[in-house]
């Protein structure tokens, strides 16, 4: 399956509200919830019209992950861009349908190729202890994981931690610190 990066518009708020409408109860089986609040329409467009916004400013990315038809299969962002570090927090979600195709490290390494574009020399990510399908996005694309949080969180009755990652581009004038990764 095709899929493409698109950056979040004002355009996309309806199609994108129907697309976590239907996948709610699936993300909150992954991670924690947003809460009520955030599936109530004019919420969710007060929250869309708030990212465009950061979009705007430059600190952060959103893109919706599409296919060639151009529905949404999932989100992917880029927040809170520090452009003095290059560097920002990577998150991402892909549709209940469309889990086990590759999409989500597909979308992920389509971003890390524009790594570039938007001047990002580092990213950081998190997931939790049980959702292993996405430490498996993170690693096949790089990222190496970094600490285990020892503080536990209970999703959906089991006691699970936080599992930090970070991806570093490399580039000629970087060297191998003491920890494997490049300065």
């Amino acid at each position: 399956m095709e899929i493409k990066l698109e950056q979040l518009t004002g355009a996309d708020s309806e199609a994108l509200f129907e697309f976590e409408m239907k996948n709610r109860s699936f993300f909150e089986e992954r991670i924690p919830s947003r809460g009520d609040e955030y599936y109530q329409r004019d919420v969710f467009e007060r929250n869309h019209q708030i990212l465009l916004k950061e979009h705007s400013a430059g600190d952060s990315v959103f893109y919706l992950i599409k296919n060639g038809e151009g529905s949404i299969l999932g989100r992917l962002n880029l927040a809170n861009i520090d452009q003095t570090n290059q560097s920002g927090y990577l998150g991402y979600r892909v549709g209940q349908s469309f889990v086990g195709h590759g999409i989500a490290s597909r979308a992920v390494k389509i971003l890390l190729q524009s790594a570039d574009d938007i001047n990002i020399q580092q990213i950081e990510a998190k997931t939790t202890t049980n959702n292993k399908a996405s430490q498996k996005v993170l690693e096949k694309n790089g990222f190496k994981q970094i600490e285990v949080m020892d503080e536990e969180i209970i999703l959906n009755g089991e006691h699970v931690k936080f599992v930090y990652y970070i991806w570093r581009k490399w580039n000629k004038h970087n060297q191998k610190n003491s920890s494997g990764f490049f300065d």
